[in-house]
């Protein structure tokens, strides 16, 4: 029988004499990954292109012009001209103020990415961290049901033990293998989607469920307007409203400037001049008014945002805030009053049936309470610790 327990003990790859993987290294693992930088390099340039943009010159032109005169047939009149565009009403320097604050929104949304990865790796880890634990709470089960088979095989060779204690015990038995394949099922499952996200392959677990107390409540709210998604939206709104006023001095003109020379060869004579030129169209019709428009609505659609953003945050904030503080509590007076007492519970559970006053059925439930006991503490532990990443991911305070 002993065979089959140690069948499901080695089906889990465990790496021998590997160091085990903390959450701290996974976290360090998983955001060091060439990907996360790229995204956020990639993320970031777009923006500074966009940068560059906005504040570039409006590039000079250059004309020249070669005319043949009709008045004698080797009469030719040539022009040059070199122009240049000047922004006067200084929209150049509003949209490359607004271009900043986009790249600001962009270093904001590439650290709001990262918090969110931070927090992915951590909830894989923690859940990976629960699925090992439900595995050894099964496995001690098991070997507690192997143990009680070795001394009832013992009672039936010399007559002691009933047919129907071997079959019920049997029973139990395959019940708690086949659980232990459904919990080493899932730890294979949670290893793997923790390995996609550090890049390295995961064999033992190192850490506790259960979380550490909240802070205050008051600290974290304090913190909330510094969350990247909320100044992300800060960001966009102070770029639009950059765009609004640059816009909104559409009824001044660009001035374009010329200057240039001509020269004049009616076949005798040679005449050269000088020539200056200026140029300023009349914002009659076009006076940026749709640009002044857009600008004006995408300044009040991220107001809006921004405020919606703060009342949900501020909201899901004190509701997680009052989920994990409770279950962690939960968790915690479980555990040191239902899991403590579960051992002595067991010692004399056993030392009733070892001395005949009780029933091999008894003590099979003696057992099954233990790991319900120790299965159900895993369970308040593990939601503990959900409710306590997403805190954590909200205020911003993800350990690395």
């Amino acid at each position: 029988m002993r065979s089959i327990f140690l069948l499901f003990c080695c089906a889990l790859p465990l790496a021998v004499g590997a160091q085990p993987l903390a959450e701290s290294e996974a976290l360090r693992l998983g955001l060091a990954r060439a990907e996360v930088h790229d995204l956020a390099r990639g993320t970031r340039a777009l923006a500074e292109a966009d940068v560059a943009a906005a504040g570039a010159w409006p590039n000079p032109t250059l004309d020249y012009e070669r005319e043949r005169l009709r008045t004698t047939p080797r009469g030719i009149d040539a022009t040059w001209k070199l122009a240049q565009t000047f922004d006067l009403a200084g929209r150049r320097g509003l949209r490359g103020a607004a271009a900043e604050r986009r790249l600001e929104a962009a270093d904001a949304h590439n650290a709001a990415r990262r918090d969110e990865l931070a927090a992915e790796i951590r909830r894989r880890f923690h859940a990976a961290l629960y699925a090992q634990q439900r595995v050894r709470a099964t496995e001690t089960w098991l070997e507690r049901f192997l143990a009680i088979e070795a001394r009832i095989e013992k009672q039936a060779s010399a007559g002691e033990a009933s047919g129907y204690d071997r079959r019920r015990l049997a029973r139990e038995r395959q019940t708690a293998a086949a659980r232990l394949a459904l919990d080493q099922a899932q730890l294979l499952r949670e290893r793997e989607r923790l390995a996609a996200l550090t890049g390295q392959a995961v064999a033992e677990l190192a850490g506790t469920l259960q979380p550490p107390a909240l802070p205050t409540l008051d600290a974290a709210l304090a913190r909330l307007d510094r969350r990247p998604e909320l100044q992300q939206l800060v960001r966009r709104s102070e770029a639009a409203q950059l765009e609004q006023r640059a816009a909104a001095r559409g009824w001044l003109p660009d001035v374009t400037l010329g200057i240039g020379a001509k020269r004049s060869d009616d076949g005798f004579n040679v005449e050269r001049s000088a020539i200056v030129s200026l140029s300023i169209p009349l914002p009659l019709f076009d006076r940026q008014q749709a640009a002044a428009q857009r600008a004006a609505a995408e300044a009040l659609t991220a107001r809006a945002e921004l405020d919606l953003a703060k009342l949900r945050a501020t909201g899901e904030l004190r509701a997680l805030h009052r989920q994990a503080e409770h279950l962690t509590a939960a968790a915690a007076d479980y555990r040191a009053q239902a899991g403590a007492a579960a051992p002595e519970l067991l010692h004399i559970a056993a030392a009733a049936y070892r001395g005949g006053a009780s029933t091999l059925l008894e003590l099979l439930d003696a057992y099954r309470g233990a790991l319900d006991v120790e299965t159900t503490a895993l369970d308040l532990e593990w939601q503990a610790r959900a409710a306590r990443i997403d805190y954590d991911l909200l205020t911003g305070s993800i350990p690395e």
